[in-house]
């Protein structure tokens, strides 16, 4: 990853906008990781987040703030964990290679790469957009990476059309499942059929089934669960139903079904 260390200066307000497009469109790099653990041969080159880090006001005049990239992410709804890719310059709280746990809150950015395009990167492509075409060439044959037209964002690997603007404005428009969510619902209609159990399955985490799928953003399989039995006041330990998960992180409509399974 060509990108190291970046720093975000006081003001700007441009980085900031991409930041909260990168956070408003997270969901769709979650439900692409949640296919991805499924694959039995994965499909994705990369695929990496980026938080913000700080050990608080310096007085040397170097930044306060370091933002850096992290994979094997996981979340739960709040918290997000992974490892620290980049050696920060001047922090010294983390260094590369930590297991890091952040609030949500603190995510500048994710990005996904796959057959050799890449999927999110807001803050990467703002600062395409600021490059001349001689330096855009430059930096996205150091990456090996082709990341489009700096001002339009694919958003998600399964249907490569589906892009959003880099400020988020005009976003991606209505609710879509996953290719293969749509593809494998009558395997596991079948399955469910055969072993109801698996709809109200509690796993390691304390969760149930609807729970994931709910927070992956998979409204077919929410569906199938809760034709199956899956009680949708179930809570994780957390205290979060699945309609609370979905509406979390983005999954309106899926929150809205789960509010009034029946209506």
């Amino acid at each position: 990853m060509s990108e190291p260390v970046f720093f975000n200066p006081a003001g700007d307000n441009a980085m900031e906008e991409v930041s909260e497009a990168a956070r408003r469109t997270f969901k769709y790099f979650w439900r692409e990781l949640s296919w991805e653990r499924r694959r039995i041969i994965p499909a994705l080159d990369m695929d990496s987040i980026k938080l913000r880090f700080t050990d608080g006001p310096r007085t040397d005049g170097n930044p306060d703030n370091e933002v850096m990239w992290l994979n094997q992410v996981d979340f739960d709804g709040i918290t997000l964990t992974g490892t620290l890719v980049n050696q920060p310059n001047y922090l010294t709280s983390v260094k590369k290679g930590d297991f890091i746990t952040s609030h949500f809150s603190y995510l500048t950015d994710w990005m996904i790469t796959c057959g050799g395009k890449a999927y999110g990167g807001f803050t990467v492509n703002l600062l395409r957009s600021r490059m001349n075409p001689a330096e855009r060439a430059a930096h996205d044959q150091a990456w090996g990476v082709d990341f489009g037209d700096p001002s339009e964002i694919r958003i998600d690997q399964s249907h490569p059309d589906k892009r959003t603007t880099l400020i988020g404005t005009g976003l991606e428009g209505d609710f879509w499942d996953h290719k293969m969510c749509v593809s494998v619902l009558p395997k596991y209609d079948a399955q469910m059929q055969s072993d109801p159990a698996i709809a109200t399955a509690i796993d390691e985490r304390g969760w149930i089934l609807l729970h994931t799928e709910a927070l992956a953003g998979n409204l077919g399989m929410v569906k199938l669960l809760i034709k199956y039995g899956a009680d949708p006041a179930a809570l994780t330990p957390e205290g979060w139903n699945a309609a609370g998960l979905a509406q979390a992180i983005g999954w309106d409509e899926i929150a809205a079904f789960l509010t009034n399974p029946t209506g």
